[in-house]
């Protein structure tokens, strides 16, 4: 049987530092830091809520990112 891969380590990075930002400076900013996928959702939006190892998403409202979270 083949081993399980050992995922990448996700950036150490704060999901709340990016509260406030515009939203392309944001993900500007999260690619920079080494984030592999950002995904901007507008508030409501129905999602699935499977865990993605380098994946920020960032809840926008108005352009601005109100939450952040990783995964």
């Amino acid at each position: 049987m083949a081993p399980i891969p050992t995922p990448p380590a996700e950036p150490q990075d704060s999901p709340d530092a990016y509260v406030g930002l515009d939203a392309a400076g944001a993900e500007r900013l999260a690619r920079e830091r080494g984030w592999s996928t950002v995904r901007a959702l507008p508030p409501g939006a129905i999602i699935t809520m499977e865990y993605r190892v380098g994946r920020m998403n960032f809840e926008v409202e108005e352009d601005r990112v109100v939450r952040a979270w990783k995964g």
